[in-house]
Formats: C-alpha cells, structure tokens, sequence
C-alpha cells in the first residue's frame, strides 16, 4: 500500500476515537509512522500527567498505521496483541509516538513504538510498546 501523509491523515481521521483525542500523522515512510498529541486537561491523570491508556492509544495506533503502509490493498490492520512499559510520568506540552515495523508477515506483523514527552526542546522516553498486528480482509462498512 502506498501511503503518503495526507493518505494517512485520513486514515487517522477515519477513527473516531483517534479524531476526538485529537492525534494527528506527522511523518510517515514504508514501515514507519511518527505522530504527534497536544496534550489537553482531558489527557490527563489526577496527577497532572498523561494517562497511560492515552499513550497506549496512541502507540497502538501509530503501530497498526506503520503495518498499514506495508499490507496489500485489500487488508485491514487489527491489533492481535498489545504490550506498554511506563518509563516515567509522561508531563509535557505533547507527545511524540515513533512507531515501525520490525517483520512484516502475510498474516501477522510485529511493532514497536516509542512515546515521548515534550516540553520545549527537551523530549523525554515516556512508554515503550510493542504490538502483534493481524492483517485481515477489509471490509465495508
């Protein structure tokens, strides 16, 4: 599949739930996707920090989107398997997913993501995460 940003900026926008945390592409490649989260009151945790389901969301589907890019027209990317490590309290301005296949299969694909925090210039490893992406039959509707 050949994937530009603005290809994968509607893809993303074909999500609901991506669209109302308000996650958008920045960079994409075959097999590797960047995005990016202003992060607003509602991400956060009582504690003042991202909540760690938003950053898995965000990994997750920063993950299945870098799979995307390498399936054959024709092929939906679902999460068979999904794993986070919380590093440390992700506090910032964003968030910064860098996301990549590392084997693409005919069935399966395995991914890796890495969240960071961002305030200013600094930029801080928050969740490390990896993910089994099964490749399905696209279906309409």
């Amino acid at each position: 599949m050949n994937v530009d940003l603005d290809t994968l900026r509607g893809f993303f926008r074909l999500s609901p739930f991506m669209v109302d945390l308000g996650a958008e592409p920045t960079a994409v490649e075959p097999g590797r996707v960047t995005s990016e989260l202003v992060l607003q009151p509602r991400h956060l945790q009582h504690t003042g920090q991202a909540h760690a389901g938003v950053m898995a969301t965000l990994a997750d589907h920063s993950m299945g989107s870098a799979a995307q890019t390498l399936a054959t027209d024709g092929q939906w990317i679902v999460t068979a398997e999904l794993k986070t490590s919380l590093m440390r309290p992700a506090k910032g301005e964003r968030l910064v997913c860098e996301a990549w296949v590392l084997k693409a299969g005919r069935t399966l694909s395995f991914t890796e993501a890495e969240v960071y925090a961002v305030m200013g210039s600094e930029r801080t490893l928050v969740m490390k995460a990896s993910a089994t992406m099964a490749l399905t039959p696209a279906q309409k509707g």
